[in-house]
């Protein structure tokens, strides 16, 4: 994937919304991950250039580099299968090609778990699951004093949703927010340790979708936005808030921790955005237009319901 979206825009604040968010959840799993893979072969053929992952394609963290393309047609990567063996100066792969002379490997084989300073009853790993709850409070303590902050993967900035899991730990240390039992965790843990295991496989057990986690923390503190209210009471903001980029903003509108200038850093932060690629101007600054993108997102959909009820009505 590239870091430059459709017309130029940063991937992140055209892709991760509460509308795409709102869809991929509503979507049958084949529709979403056909979606998926056509967005990601807008910019190059993955077939073409051996990048095909071999089960669902959602099941791989997608990497973001916008030189590999090139890179691969100029011939300084070679994408190939798994190793087969080594030999003393060469690499021996599954479909019998062999490099010869190779100076170094490097191992990229994932990460095993493990907390040496802490007792394992605190933290247990179950087959390279993390068994805390909501990815931050470990069940198994008679009181709730010790809260793990970052071990967490989503498609989303890694600072805010530190940051909301911070908030929630105060608040809990603070006694103004109470736990469950150590039981309703370890059951909410397993609940969604099986829906992470369908969607992301046994490698990927840290990954979460970033929305819908940083909403659930929101949730627990207050800070979450109420969307149906926006609408009723400012549908300017509400729009942007929906299809527009979920910025950690919107988590400062309402409830502890409000910020009086979140409404006005939501509504400008497009103006940010651009400025910094605007040294030489050469007309209006455009912005995304949130109702050409409703179209477009929808349209797929809509075709699918039509053939529908072409056929089965």
């Amino acid at each position: 994937m590239s870091r430059v979206w459709d017309d130029g825009y940063p991937w992140d604040m055209v892709y991760v919304t509460r509308f795409a968010s709102f869809l991929r959840n509503i979507l049958p799993s084949f529709v979403s991950d056909w979606l998926y893979v056509k967005k990601m072969n807008t910019w190059f053929k993955h077939e073409n250039y051996g990048l095909v992952p071999l089960n669902r394609p959602l099941r791989k963290e997608p990497v973001f580099n916008d030189e590999l393309p090139s890179r691969i047609l100029c011939g300084t990567v070679s994408i190939k299968p798994g190793v087969k063996k080594f030999t003393e100066t060469s690499a021996v792969f599954e479909d019998g090609t062999v490099f010869e002379a190779i100076d170094s490997v490097i191992f990229a084989t994932g990460y095993g778990y493990a907390y040496p300073f802490l007792d394992d009853s605190i933290i247990k790993s179950r087959n390279n699951e993390v068994t805390l709850y909501k990815g931050i409070f470990p069940p198994q303590l008679e009181k709730s004093t010790l809260a793990v902050i970052g071990l967490v993967q989503s498609l989303g900035a890694a600072i805010p949703t530190a940051d909301l899991q911070a908030r929630w730990a105060a608040k809990v240390f603070a006694n103004s927010c109470t736990l469950p039992t150590a039981n309703e965790m370890m059951d909410d843990i397993d609940e969604k340790m099986g829906k992470k295991l369908k969607w992301f496989g046994q490698s990927h057990t840290l990954q979460t979708d970033y929305i819908t986690y940083m909403d659930e923390l929101g949730s627990f503190i207050g800070a979450k936005p109420n969307i149906p209210w926006l609408f009723l009471t400012d549908p300017r903001l509400a729009l942007e808030v929906f299809f527009g980029p979920c910025s950690p903003y919107q988590f400062r509108l309402m409830g502890p921790g409000k910020w009086e200038g979140a409404r006005n850093a939501i509504l400008t932060q497009w103006n940010r955005t651009l400025r910094p690629t605007r040294t030489r101007a050469v007309g209006e600054a455009q912005q995304p237009h949130h109702f050409y993108n409703l179209l477009k997102m929808l349209s797929f959909p809509l075709l699918l319901l039509a053939v529908w009820l072409t056929f089965y009505s």
